[in-house]
């Protein structure tokens, strides 16, 4: 526990003091900063802030992760495989920022090249965890299914799927970073009663440096994390959901992702089925993801607008309200 938290303090005190020498950094080298998408005009005035800084929280809480748990005999086969995740995901999202800042390609990655990085990352980490844990069985809401070869098609869906649920989370100021918080100490404490120290250590290391980080993107942010950040926090929660073999508890410690994701999809669904059908798109939401719906008018048909803060505080009590739940139906 002592080793985690010394984890936790030095990614925190290490994010803390290298984030304003990468806003420098990006404000001298005069590099274009986050564009707002044309749909989200309340965040216009947005643009040009400094992104990317995933980039240095993740590789803060990498390097101590991995030096403390050399020193400390951590250095699991379950921890290397949750910071090659993490590392893989972090590249992708860099590539996919990069070409979009400096290359001014708008797109970044085309979907095609991103979901083939995602899918390799998936492999390795079932190949890894499949040597380490020797088991093929999902774990239920307690029920063990056995699906033995078939079982990497499930990992390569929950490393996918909420790597990007989280990127979509990522829309307004502190909204990923703290509810990645709560999620991960959810699973510390999980950790901590499976005694999986190790585990442990990943957690409380990346919880230091997203405190670290939501010092600076707190409202009004000065700085985002960009895809380099979202897309490995993601996989992160995924692969530690899968570790501790709990997985189906991101379901409801990731509830606040899964609604995000399920926002946008039941958008652009019922937008085509309408238009199919009635010759004009209908939707369901004021905009998706489901935080700029609450934005734009809060829960209620005629409600009034939601500040940023309003709609961060309603979502992370959400995901801490889910969390208790969750871990009272596992030890209660």
């Amino acid at each position: 526990m002592q080793t985690a938290l010394l984890a936790g303090a030095a990614s925190f005190i290490g994010t803390v003091l290298l984030i304003p020498v990468f806003i420098k950094f990006y404000q001298a080298k005069r590099i274009e900063g986050q564009q707002m998408h044309e749909d989200v005009k309340q965040h216009q005035f947005k643009a040009g802030t400094p992104t990317m800084g995933g980039t240095v929280f993740l590789a803060v809480s990498i390097l101590v992760t991995l030096l403390i748990a050399a020193s400390f005999q951590l250095l699991t086969g379950g921890v290397l495989a949750i910071l090659f995740v993490l590392a893989l995901y972090g590249a992708i999202g860099f590539l996919d920022d990069f070409l979009k800042i400096f290359r001014k390609i708008n797109e970044g990655l085309n979907p095609r090249q991103k979901l083939a990085l995602q899918l390799f990352g998936g492999v390795v980490f079932y190949l890894v965890h499949m040597r380490g844990a020797g088991t093929g069985a999902l774990n239920v809401f307690g029920y063990l299914f056995h699906l033995g070869p078939l079982y990497v098609l499930f990992v390569l869906f929950w490393l996918v799927g909420f790597s990007n649920a989280v990127n979509l989370t990522d829309g307004i100021d502190g909204l990923a970073s703290i509810s990645v918080v709560i999620s991960l100490t959810a699973y510390s404490i999980i950790a901590v009663v499976q005694e999986q120290f190790d585990i442990l250590l990943v957690c409380v290391s990346m919880i230091g440096g997203l405190l670290g980080f939501f010092i600076y993107n707190h409202k009004p942010a000065k700085i985002f994390m960009g895809d380099v950040g979202s897309l490995a926090l993601g996989g992160m929660l995924a692969t530690i959901s899968i570790a501790l073999r709990v997985e189906w508890t991101l379901l409801l410690i990731g509830l606040v992702y899964v609604i995000e994701t399920s926002s946008v999809m039941l958008q652009v669904s019922y937008f085509k089925y309408t238009k199919k059908k009635f010759g004009e798109g209908r939707r369901i939401f004021r905009m998706t993801p489901f935080h700029h719906h609450l934005e734009l008018g809060g829960l209620s048909g005629a409600g009034q607008k939601w500040s940023e803060w309003k709609v961060d505080f309603f979502l992370w009590g959400l995901g801490l309200v889910m969390s208790l739940i969750t871990l009272a139906i596992l030890y209660l």
